[in-house]
């Protein structure tokens, strides 16, 4: 039988400024600490940065009417914030306003609701050099920045996503080091998750001020499903550190106003809070209209010895059997339902979209011109299934947005990974479209998926 989704479904595609822009020296743009990450040598594979990447700021027209093609009726997309605020403070850069002007008026043109991210990684290199996360300041920056995007945009953008998956952004920059900036401390990292999340409280705050009529607003986490390896005790207290360490840290402290009590007491002598100021998790658990969840893979964890850069003694392993991405990552469906039912299960009832589910493949321009990426419709197909799968469980599921439209710069694996729909030639700046393309249009438009 025909799997249709329910009317309204908003079907989209995702991409991050830093990712796809280019134009890093241009129309006013700061420096981010992307910028300084990337130019470090042995940060990114072969030293590969986003200075010029696919190109959009530049071809945005035609990455527009690509996108018109696809059918999508959502894009979801992040502001650099150095091109609003080189230094991360002051008033706007209006050549930068008027660029995301130009693709939001282009996107409601061509009735694709825009949904508007306002960090995906890319700080003020200025506010790094002045602490970054881990100092306070901040936090109330970005909120003023975040005053400065409702200002301009208000009511022209549906959809506004406060932050992309802060846990990457405290974790894997300020304790594992694998992100810009790159600094392993634990406890950096601990007070840059705290502060990031004030940061989304107040520029929620900021939102509410406004008297936004029809706008909704929420947060995009990266969330993953987690198991031990075993029934072992230890496997078993190990699977629980993981969850607590990426999923109920911020789960709890957006819907609950609070830390988990046995992540606190862990970490306990790692950080003493002193950074938790009175009226910060009130703040930080401000109501948001929808919750955006980013699913890649779900975590088989074993207990470890010792601490990881994480804080915790545990390792992570694919199952035998599993196929892999080629992230590495371990393609498991139905890891998708439980996560979407777990949220609905445990928290309060909230609207929710997947703000972001995609794969790597090894992808290529066959001798006829194409790109044959059935592997990503088999993806594809098999999580959009999972995805209806919780909705009939009574999720109250509003949209997915596929990673990624195009390829890109992959962050730290340079351009060696390739998430998009549409492939790019670096070189000539060409976009073809995959078969992947075709296949998601005709799922969007139907709003169904056939068997």
């Amino acid at each position: 039988m025909t799997t249709r989704f329910p009317d309204g479904f908003m079907w989209g595609t995702a991409t991050a400024a830093y990712q796809i822009e280019g134009a890093v020296a241009e129309d006013g743009r700061g420096t981010s600490i992307w910028d300084t990450f990337s130019h470090t040598p042995g940060k990114t594979l072969h030293g590969d940065t986003g200075d010029i990447a696919d190109d959009h700021y530049h071809r945005v027209e035609q990455d527009l009417e690509l996108m018109a093609g696809l059918g999508v009726n959502g894009y979801r997309f992040s502001v650099a914030w150095p091109r609003i605020q080189p230094d991360g403070r002051g008033a706007p850069n209006q050549r930068g306003l008027d660029f995301y002007r130009r693709l939001v008026d282009g996107l409601r043109e061509r009735s694709i609701a825009p949904a508007l991210t306002m960090y995906h990684w890319d700080l003020p290199q200025a506010l790094q050099d002045a602490g970054g996360w881990p100092n306070r300041d901040t936090a109330q920056r970005f909120a003023e920045y975040a005053a400065l995007l409702f200002d301009a945009f208000g009511e022209s953008v549906p959809l506004w996503i406060t932050l992309n998956e802060p846990w990457v952004s405290a974790w894997v920059g300020y304790a594992i080091g694998g992100h810009a900036p790159g600094i392993q401390d634990t406890g950096q990292a601990l007070a840059a998750a705290h502060h990031l999340l004030l940061a989304h409280g107040l520029a929620v705050q900021a939102f509410r001020a406004r008297g936004l009529d029809g706008p909704r607003i929420g947060v995009t986490l990266n969330l993953a499903p987690t198991r031990a390896a075993s029934p072992e005790v230890a496997d078993v207290a190990a699977a629980r550190l993981r969850d607590g360490n990426q999923n109920r840290w911020f789960l709890d402290a957006v819907f609950r106003g609070r830390y988990p009590d046995d992540m606190l007491e862990h970490y306990r002598t790692r950080a003493d809070f002193a950074f938790v100021q009175d009226g910060d998790l009130a703040a930080m658990a401000q109501p948001i209209d929808f919750l955006g969840v980013n699913y890649y893979m779900r975590h088989t964890v074993h207990a470890g010895r010792g601490d990881g850069p994480l804080g915790i003694n545990t390792v992570e392993r694919v199952p035998a059997g599993i196929p892999t991405t080629t992230m590495g990552w371990g393609i498991e469906p139905d890891g998708l339902t439980e996560l979407l039912v777990r949220i609905a299960r445990d928290y309060p009832a909230i609207p929710m979209y997947v703000t972001e589910n995609g794969a790597s493949f090894y992808d290529y321009v066959d001798p006829e011109g194409e790109v044959d990426d059935t592997e990503r419709i088999a993806f594809l197909d098999a999580h959009f299934r999972a995805a209806h799968a919780a909705i009939q469980g009574g999720v109250d599921l509003r949209g997915y947005f596929i990673w990624s439209l195009m390829d890109n710069f992959e962050w730290a694996h340079g351009y060696s990974k390739r998430f998009g729909l549409i492939y790019v030639d670096y070189l000539t700046q060409t976009r073809i479209l995959k078969q992947s393309a075709s296949w998601y249009a005709g799922v969007a438009r139907a709003n169904a998926l056939e068997p």
